[in-house]
């Protein structure tokens, strides 16, 4: 497990979550994790960006556990059932950290930037924030986001009171927005077999 040499206390300190738990049918119901990218599963190169970020790391996945394992950080699957959506995955990532904040962001961002988590918290710092998340091209991209821990129950109750919209939730609560238009590349993430091939090819190029 990523440890900073500078480690703050556990109340300052940041989970990373790598959200894996989907079910990922527009690429027909594969692991999106662990498709190969540049001769690594996809999920290796989010955890290259997102380490040396965070004082901690969680990979969130409801399948293929053992085979996530191989990566070193401990696995841990949604509480509830029926692939719920990625709220569910950040749950679990909340309820699992020791830390105050979690900082999620899915499993097929492999350009993931390498001062995101740094952004969010210093704007977590500056508006005083309980959940902070990016914006680019004028949308919010709600699963790259600071969360603060201590919602986790109200966020299960509104998981199991049949909601789950992102955004929703994350307006119910001090939230804040990182506008990151400048990195609107890095936000790129694959659904489709299509978006997977022309990031192989963008891969090979650099």
């Amino acid at each position: 497990m990523h440890e900073n040499s500078n480690t703050p206390r556990e109340s300052e300190a940041i989970t990373g979550v790598i959200l894996a738990g989907g079910q990922a049918r527009r690429m027909g119901g594969q692991d999106k994790g662990l498709l190969s990218l540049a001769g690594q599963p996809m999920i290796h190169w989010v955890l290259e960006a997102l380490a040396p970020q965070v004082d901690h790391l969680l990979i969130n996945a409801n399948r293929h556990h053992h085979r996530y394992q191989r990566f070193g950080h401990p696995v841990i699957p949604d509480r509830l059932p029926d692939y719920p959506g990625p709220l569910a995955g950040m749950l679990a990532g909340m309820e699992t950290a020791a830390t105050g904040f979690i900082a999620i962001v899915p499993c097929d961002a492999p350009l993931l930037p390498r001062d995101l988590v740094a952004r969010l918290a210093q704007t977590r710092d500056e508006q005083d924030a309980d959940i902070v998340t990016a914006q680019c091209g004028g949308r919010l991209q709600p699963t790259f986001a600071l969360i603060r821990c201590t919602l986790a129950t109200d966020l299960y109750e509104y998981l199991t009171s049949g909601q789950g919209k992102i955004d929703r939730w994350y307006r119910q609560h001090r939230l804040a927005v990182l506008d990151m238009e400048e990195q609107a590349e890095a936000f790129i993430n694959v659904n489709t077999p299509e978006e997977l091939e022309d990031l192989e090819t963008r891969f090979r190029q650099e």
